[in-house]
């Protein structure tokens, strides 16, 4: 997954002003950034994204500002078996093209950035083609073009402001991953208990269904409290979110699978929530199960790319 929402906001940020875009555009072997990752420059010399973790950075911001003076877009390689490559400093074995192109109606129109924050908001990804031999970028997916998916972040919406909870927002935080916690109930949902931490204190499925989940979100439950659980549940199934658990026994979870299939939920519905929640790892006390949690949500994001 590629992390470009930096690189987005600048260019919303800057419009108006001559930018030139970097793009990853193929990688082999040990490549450092991911394929579709992208770096924009300003024309005052300014900066944001990275192509390749700082190896050939400085090469590609000189064709950036030739590309900002009027040259036309273009793909460059860098990799080991190349010299002028080494120069650069991509010396960790892998090799990448780059496409560098112009912010513009001929390149990259400065609208489709609008156009991928939209997405985001709405929490669906968003396709772009590139046709690399003139550098110019439109929406959709059209075959034999470069094509790139940009993916809104991941979320993670808490339902239920418990322990558990407490470990499981901070840890995904550290793995790029957003925490919301959701409860109705103000005694548990302080800043005091999530410091540092977004709250939503609306009933679970007005405030998951307003978040518009899609691939890149998950939702989990774990108050316990099926007043609170099963509307959060619901309102995850009737959206297409990406990962969706329940805390709990086998027990509690076939319960709660009776209930939301009274509910009018088919066997293909239900089938989407994993509980109990997370990987099996013999988890003990709340932190355990929050990194069981955490890593069934990256496994479930991970197997839709």
């Amino acid at each position: 997954m590629n992390d470009n929402g930096g690189v987005i906001r600048k260019a919303v940020e800057w419009r108006g002003a001559p930018m030139a875009l970097a793009t990853v555009v193929s990688t082999w072997g040990s490549a450092p950034r991911p394929r579709g990752s992208h770096m924009i420059v300003h024309a005052d010399g300014r900066l944001e994204g990275s192509i390749s973790g700082g190896c050939v950075e400085t090469d590609v911001l000189q064709r950036a500002a030739e590309v900002i003076a009027g040259r036309s877009g273009h793909v460059v390689t860098y990799g080991v078996a190349d010299g002028e490559a080494w120069a650069a400093g991509l010396p960790c074995g892998g090799e990448i093209s780059v496409l560098v192109q112009p912010v513009g109606d001929g390149g990259f129109p400065p609208a489709l950035f609008d156009r991928i924050a939209a997405a985001s908001e709405m929490g669906r990804a968003l396709t772009l083609s590139t046709d690399l031999k003139t550098g110019k970028t439109v929406e959709g997916a059209v075959e034999g073009w470069f094509q790139n998916r940009y993916d809104p972040p991941r979320r993670l919406l808490i339902v239920g402001a418990v322990q558990i909870a407490q470990s499981l927002a901070p840890l995904v935080g550290t793995i790029g991953v957003t925490p919301v916690v959701i409860d109705p109930r103000g005694r548990f949902l302080t800043q005091e208990r999530f410091p540092g931490i977004e709250l939503d204190d609306r009933w679970p499925d007005e405030a998951i269904a307003a978040r518009h989940p899609g691939e890149s979100t998950a939702v989990v439950t774990l108050s316990h409290d099926i007043k609170i659980d099963d509307p959060a549940l619901a309102a995850a199934l009737r959206a297409p979110t990406g990962y969706i658990a329940a805390l709990g026994s086998r027990r509690s979870q076939a319960a709660r699978l009776d209930r939301l299939s009274d509910m009018g939920f088919g066997p293909d519905d239900l089938a989407r929530i994993d509980g109990p929640a997370g990987i099996d790892i013999g988890a003990i006390g709340a932190s355990e199960i929050a990194l069981s949690i955490a890593a069934g949500m990256v496994a479930a994001f991970n197997a839709t790319r």
